[in-house]
């Protein structure tokens, strides 16, 4: 292997698990100063979690949404061309034609916006004496796959309830992504069953890292997120992970290991085409 290729086979990712306010401003201003701190331990990809600019809930989406460019958006893009990193902008609540979506943006070293990914799977469930929670009831569902380009490899993009589908990671594998980010805010139910074993169960299954980003916790609240957010290996091993609070935890993603692994458990040329198949019946990227 050259020089080069040695160097960006490794490269750096932080995530950030910031601790939302109600105030837009605020938390748009410490995004952005935890962006410049993660930046400045050699982060090459930073990732921000889900809602990172307004509370989540229901009642706030209509309150909080903007239009796509917009404020929130600006500040990522200036926060990624300042700093020089792959920016993934976690998700915002997006107004577009009268309908609301759940928005991840992400921004190149440049500060151009390079994929717009509208949560695809609604966030409605139903646990009886835990939790109720039902996103179709004021926001709009995405229609399309979202995968980038970086200098090291090759991302697919996420949001939270996204995870729980195994076949979306899949897809993200065979189109050759080696990383799959989830901005996601798992509850106090869900959170402590689920977050990380979903996690490792499709990096697992994929033989790629898996990163998630959750707000911090706020008990406080109308909906109290996990927190947690986490870095798993393409082994299913948790390589970093972060407490409650607010934190931006770091992981050096290598992708020769994962090469490796790939080359000794070959399940990506051992599948049985013949036998089953999953599908995209729409090749997009956007």
């Amino acid at each position: 292997m050259s020089t080069l290729a040695k160097v960006m086979s490794k490269f750096r990712l932080a995530v950030v698990q910031l601790q939302v306010s109600s105030v837009k401003a605020d938390n748009l201003s410490r995004a952005r100063g935890l962006v410049r701190e993660a930046a400045g331990q050699g982060s090459k990809v930073v990732l921000l979690p889900e809602c990172f600019n307004s509370p989540y809930g229901t009642s706030f989406f209509s309150r909080y949404a903007e239009n796509i460019p917009g404020e929130s958006t600006q500040v990522l893009s200036e926060a990624a061309k300042e700093n020089e990193v792959y920016l993934v902008g976690g998700s915002i609540p997006e107004e577009d034609g009268g309908k609301l979506y759940n928005t991840c943006t992400v921004f190149g070293p440049d500060g151009e916006m390079i994929l717009k990914h509208r949560k695809i799977h609604l966030f409605d469930i139903d646990v009886p004496g835990k939790i109720r929670f039902q996103e179709s009831e004021t926001l709009s569902p995405g229609s399309s796959l979202s995968l980038f380009d970086t200098p090291f490899c090759k991302v697919g993009v996420g949001i939270c309830y996204d995870m729980r589908f195994a076949e979306l990671a899949q897809l993200y594998s065979r189109k050759g992504c080696q990383l799959l980010v989830y901005p996601g805010a798992f509850n106090m139910t869900t959170g402590p069953a689920h977050w990380e074993l979903l996690q490792r169960g499709r990096a697992l299954d994929n033989q790629v890292y898996v990163a998630t980003a959750s707000p911090a916790r706020d008990e406080a609240a109308s909906y109290v997120a996990w927190g947690h957010s986490t870095v798993v290996n393409p082994w299913g091993e948790v390589i970093s992970k972060a407490g409650p609070e607010e934190a931006v935890i770091y992981a050096d993603i290598d992708l020769q290991y994962l090469a490796d692994i790939r080359q000794q458990i070959p399940i990506t040329s051992q599948r049985r085409d013949d036998l089953y198949a999953v599908t995209s019946v729409q090749d997009g990227s956007s």
